[in-house]
């Protein structure tokens, strides 16, 4: 029973709103009407600020690292890679937002800073020069995402890990479903 309680425990962590709250806190409304639709930080920079952006990003990756360390008390392994993923889906579909949350990102960086933080810097460097070349957020996150379980595979052969990073990425990638649509039709929003 303690395993399934702390997957529990990982997905409720995972579905807390901290987007969301920080934008209805500063009287700007329901921040999924902006944008992409997301909780993330990219969509709370567009309706409160570049503070406000920094602060959701610092807490939803705390999401993931807080529902790490709280699984790695069990030590086994393969409850640590399903409190991964039930940390970064609660973040996706948080109960308390109607099963419409963010897309997952900082909430699995959050993950793979205390599961794989080498595979996590390259896929960083990823994002980073995707972004730089193109000005998309959102194709940057997709690509780091998809590359994080190669960069995991080739450090370590820890296969509940590379279950979590691999679950974890066509969880973000599939939040990512409607920016991938405007991408391919060219009507995706860049960096400004």
């Amino acid at each position: 029973m303690r395993p399934v309680l702390v997957v529990i425990v990982a997905y409720l962590i995972g579905s807390i709103p901290f987007g969301y709250l920080i934008v209805r806190t500063k009287g700007g409304g329901d921040v999924r009407q902006t944008g992409s639709g997301g909780t993330g930080a990219t969509n709370v920079s567009r309706r409160a600020g570049k503070a406000a952006g920094i602060v959701t990003l610092m807490l939803d990756a705390l999401k993931g690292v807080v529902a790490v360390l709280i699984a790695t008390r069990v030590n086994t392994d393969w409850v640590v890679a399903a409190a991964a993923i039930a940390v970064i889906a609660g973040h996706i579909f948080p109960v308390w937002l109607g099963f419409r949350g963010g897309k997952g990102v900082a909430t699995g960086a959050g993950v793979f800073l205390i599961l794989a933080p080498g595979a996590l810097l390259f896929a960083g460097l990823v994002l980073v020069i995707i972004v730089g070349l193109t000005r998309y957020v959102s194709l940057g996150s997709i690509t780091a995402a998809a590359t994080i379980p190669l960069f995991i595979y080739w450090q370590t052969e820890a296969r509940p890990i590379l279950a979590a990073a691999i679950a974890g990425a066509l969880l973000i990638v599939f939040a990512h479903r409607g920016n991938i649509n405007r991408l391919v039709h060219g009507t995706e929003s860049k960096l400004s």
